[in-house]
């Protein structure tokens, strides 16, 4: 299902570019002085030119001379290369091609090439995508080992972006976008320029909680939008907890019936879901769900009995539920088929089965709980019954062909993994998350880092500095340990965060996470960040995305509303 027509009129708006108040042009650009890092912290600092123009993230190899271009929107095209691999028949190019021309040329009352509608002798006429691998993944969903690399030619008389794959594409897109800039007569430009691009890290994620606070499916759309806007690749839709279970199970639909806050208006249906898992592949973005278990499910048991465990008050239950019951064979049977379905619904090689917090109060309080564990041997250790639990349901979710996300607990816990795991660490501060990170990558797992990127916690000030400077592989480890981290995630739970706020709090705080996790390692100079980043928040806002100010400032085109 094409879900972007049905969307477009929600998410495009017309734009212009902001990108010429702070945009300098050098004659080469190859990489950043990694040693002009500076602490910024406690000092505001403030907007002035970037060599870099406003590129964001920046790209791995770029360079950008004084040579200009002009842009005619009633003439420019973008278009398939002859000999591309993807064909004319590729809809998730075609697609791609109205998007990014509207967000260049959309805004403009008249595409004039100079004052007056003069047409000058240096004029882009369109830019030609090439697709160079014989499989170019038109019709396929990105995955974990997709080639995102490009390579984006701007030169007379057009440009040319090279990619191995529709995804790279996508980012080159995105990139030439970005190059655009205007004069005060509204007059559209580029430079000539090279850029060779590919990502740090294969997984870049945002992981969005709607069962806190309900999420309206705009509201996803228009964040996997502006996840495009700065190359994640990865939607982790945090999609259940203990306030409620908004998704429409085919197999359970009680789950939502008794679960969800309201049945009707605050439930994911199958068409949603279908919806924004297109959505996301037309933007080269995965969507892995997460359903946490055994805690995190209060509102599991609204619609399904016998799923969590009784909490008794001395002899007697106190009406009150704990976890998930681990002793049941019922509890299994209802997982079997529940992840069946999850598996057929969500196309991703990956599902996240949580696995964090589990409060054992309640199975402490339980008789039957008790015997169960005499029986088995477990003592008074509760995390071994947790263990139990956990290692039945990961070879439940192994039968249906998935591979497995984790909490780290599951990992700390010493539950046996498949080798392809991946261990998600979220503990700690700096010395705790990268002892976690050895430990995890000395046993030869892969890993995926949150800790310094809780966008729910929120300060007074420039916050995004410290999540800029925090790095998945600052740890101490081989460069075969260092290997296996293969990303991480910016994540905003949602105990405080609505529609109303969710989208100004994300944006552009996670663009911080966003260069990190796209860009070389050596890119670290907070200041040059600081005024990329100000343009590209410019940007973001001008494509009706309300991505909040950094500091004191001010863009030049006003704020056009979704």
């Amino acid at each position: 299902m094409n879900a972007a027509p049905q969307i477009a009129l929600l998410l495009l708006v017309a734009l212009g570019s902001s990108q010429g108040l702070q945009h300098r042009y050098v004659d080469r650009v190859e990489d950043l002085d990694p040693d002009q890092d500076q602490d910024a912290e406690a000092q505001p600092l403030q907007a002035g030119p970037s060599p870099f123009g406003s590129l964001w993230p920046l790209p791995q190899k770029v360079q950008i001379s004084a040579v200009a271009f002009k842009l005619n929107g009633d003439s420019f095209q973008m278009s398939d290369g002859k000999g591309s691999s993807a064909g004319p028949g590729c809809s998730l190019l075609q697609d791609a091609y109205r998007r990014y021309y509207e967000y260049m040329f959309g805004g403009a009352e008249s595409q004039r090439t100079g004052p007056g509608g003069r047409t000058g002798p240096a004029v882009l006429t369109g830019l030609q995508v090439w697709i160079t691998s014989p499989d170019s993944d038109c019709d396929g969903h990105p995955g974990v080992t997709s080639d995102e690399s490009y390579e984006l030619m701007v030169d007379q008389p057009y440009a040319v972006l090279k990619a191995p794959k529709v995804w790279g594409a996508l980012h080159g897109l995105e990139t030439f976008s970005q190059l655009l800039y205007e004069d005060e007569y509204g007059v559209k430009s580029i430079n000539s320029t090279t850029i060779s691009d590919f990502p740090r890290f294969a997984h870049r994620g945002v992981m969005l909680d709607s069962a806190r606070h309900f999420l309206p499916i705009k509201v996803i759309l228009a964040n996997l939008e502006t996840m495009a806007m700065n190359k994640f690749n990865v939607f982790h839709w945090h999609i259940t907890d203990d306030q409620s279970f908004p998704y429409l199970s085919r197999t359970f639909p009680e789950l939502s019936q008794q679960g969800a806050y309201h049945p009707y208006t605050h439930v994911y249906t199958p068409t949603d879901v279908k919806m924004v898992i297109e959505f996301g592949r037309l933007r080269g973005i995965r969507v892995i769900p997460e359903f946490d278990t055994p805690g995190h499910t209060q509102s599991w048991g609204k619609g399904q009995t016998d799923l969590l465990t009784p909490c008794y008050s001395g002899a007697d239950p106190s009406g009150s539920f704990g976890p998930v019951n681990p002793i049941l064979n019922t509890t299994y049977d209802f997982m079997s088929r529940f992840f069946k379905e999850i598996s057929s619904v969500f196309p991703d090689a990956y599902v996240h089965l949580g696995g964090d917090e589990v409060d054992f109060r309640c199975w402490k309080s339980n008789p039957d709980i008790q015997k169960f564990m005499d029986q088995q041997g477990f003592g008074k250790d509760y995390s071994k019954l947790e263990s139990f639990y956990i290692q039945k349901l990961l070879n439940i979710v192994a039968t249906t062909q998935k591979g497995y996300i984790i909490w780290q607990e599951v990992f700390d816990n010493g539950v046996k993994l498949k080798p392809d795991t991946l261990i998600h660490v979220w503990k700690g501060s700096a010395p705790q998350y990268q002892s976690e990170l050895a430990t995890v990558t000395r046993s030869g797992f892969r890993a995926l880092l949150s800790t310094p990127w809780y966008l729910n916690r929120i300060s007074y000030g420039q916050d995004w500095q410290g999540r800029y400077r925090a790095d998945p592989q600052d740890f101490k480890g081989t460069d075969e340990q260092k290997k296996l981290v293969i990303g991480g995630e910016a994540c905003l739970w949602g105990e405080y965060v609505d529609a109303t706020n969710l989208t100004p709090r994300l944006w552009p705080r996670a663009s911080a996470v966003a260069e990190r996790l796209w860009s070389a390692a050596n890119v670290r100079d907070i200041n040059d960040a600081y005024n990329r980043l100000s343009a590209h928040r410019c940007r973001m806002v001008e494509r009706g995305i309300p991505a909040q100010p950094l500091f004191s400032s001010y863009c030049p085109h006003e704020y056009k509303g979704l």
